[in-house]
């Protein structure tokens, strides 16, 4: 434990303090921790890179590819990595990922256009284990939903408020280079504060683990058991999943060339300026969520968001066709939906599943089974996009893109939605739960 003494001071005050000031306590750190964490991931995708070609791939192209390529084998990694941490060691592995991060960036400044692609996969490698070690501080608890909502909020503001960042610098005179360590390096204080904060967080109480069910790491045999109880429904939330990650890295990591493409090309706030109002509306509405306090209900709730924000994506683009909405109002249409469909599956969705079928297990573990898969999609994605489609503008790509992704999610959601709210206790059968298998 970092400051063991003076963190267990800070603890027990917490855990004497009301539940509405250890929750803004806890969100502000969490948000700010993984917030920082976006400063080491996405920066990079703010520039052009107009180098020379990697095969068949532009220079951004490979480097996307390339990170997300380290950032899929760290989720992995995660399903064990995460899944077996012990609480004890959570913050000394969070600042040792970030550093390791850091380092990477550094070494990508100073080589040649191949050699970047590889750092860029190293950059990728810790980053991917960061949202399980800063979730498990906040999972099962009976505020889980708002922490979660303001977890998830950071990605939303990050993704554009660094690469907003990142154009800034260069337009300053940091090298194009430079520009992803610079960041990261400006991120570094806040961050460690962040974590330093959830590492004095108390653990669940008794009216927490009542709530929502014990939590505690899961071993190999747990997960095999798990797995195995819920295969099918497993299966089709991670197919989704990858569906919804492909399209959020396709918006998140072409987010230059979209908004060139509409216009805004010369306005490097327009990375901030439409994300925050999602932010602000994704977590409203998943904040409302821990008024349910029925564990089934909650989970219909959670699938009734996912499915109407997966139809706001269709309608978006149906609408930005026709003429009645512009490139920024479709932008901030099809990123709102895309989020409620998205981010339950972070902070919401997994806790209340867990809670409602009573077992003993962690959230984090399904997250990272879904996350293991999801970005290969974005590979394929972006593969096919340049290998099948190159004559295709990023604009027109997208919106046929959100067409497929709309139709495809939402078919799927209600399936899954079925399978599991069948196999979810009844109010008065939650009380007890039992291990899987």
């Amino acid at each position: 434990m970092i400051g063991a003494g003076h963190q267990g001071r800070i603890s027990r005050a917490l855990a004497r303090a009301p539940t509405w000031a250890l929750t803004a306590f806890a969100v502000t750190c969490a948000f700010s921790a993984y917030f920082c964490m976006y400063s080491y991931r996405k920066p990079f995708a703010a520039a052009a890179w107009t180098g020379p070609t990697i095969g068949p791939l532009s220079l951004k192209d490979a480097l996307i590819i390339g990170q997300l390529c380290g950032y899929a084998l760290s989720k992995c990694a995660g399903i064990r990595f995460n899944s077996e941490m012990p609480p004890a060691r959570r913050a000394t592995w969070l600042l040792v990922l970030i550093v390791f991060a850091e380092a990477a960036l550094v070494v990508f400044a100073v080589v040649g256009p191949r050699a970047k692609v590889v750092a860029m996969i190293i950059n990728g490698l810790p980053l991917g284990a960061v949202w399980g070690l800063v979730f498990s501080f906040l999972e099962g608890r009976r505020t889980s939903e708002i922490l979660g909502a303001g977890l998830s909020c950071s990605y939303i503001v990050a993704s554009g408020a660094v690469k907003s960042a990142g154009a800034a610098l260069v337009g300053h005179g940091i090298p194009e280079a430079w520009m992803p360590a610079v960041t990261g390096a400006l991120f570094l204080p806040l961050f460690v504060l962040a974590v330093l904060g959830l590492s004095a967080l108390p653990p669940p109480n008794a009216g927490d683990i009542a709530a929502r069910t014990h939590r505690e790491p899961m071993d190999r045999r747990a997960r095999r058991a798990f797995v195995a109880r819920f295969a099918l429904g497993i299966a089709i939330l991670v197919v989704v999943y990858l569906f919804l990650t492909a399209y959020r890295d396709i918006r998140d990591n072409y987010a230059a060339e979209l908004w060139q493409g509409l216009d805004y090309g010369d306005q490097p706030a327009a990375f901030t300026r439409s994300e925050l109002p999602i932010a602000l509306v994704v977590m409203l509405v998943l904040s409302l969520l821990s008024l349910i306090k029925d564990n089934r209900r909650g989970l219909i709730a959670t699938y009734a968001i996912m499915i109407a924000g997966c139809v706001l994506v269709g309608l978006g683009t149906l609408l930005f066709d026709l003429g009645v909405v512009g490139g920024m109002g479709w932008m901030v249409m099809v990123g709102l939906g895309l989020y409620l469909g998205y981010v339950p599956y972070g902070c919401v969705l997994f806790d209340r599943t867990v809670a409602a079928v009573g077992v003993v297990a962690t959230a984090v573990f399904l997250i990272y089974v879904s996350d293991a898969v999801a970005y290969s999609g974005t590979v394929g994605v972006v593969l096919y996009r340049r290998l099948a489609a190159p004559e295709l503008s990023m604009v027109d790509f997208f919106r046929w893109l959100s067409y497929f992704t709309s139709a495809t999610t939402t078919v799927l959601f209600v399936v899954a939605g079925i399978y599991f709210l069948r196999r979810a206790k009844k109010p008065d059968r939650q009380q007890s739960p039992s291990l899987p298998g």
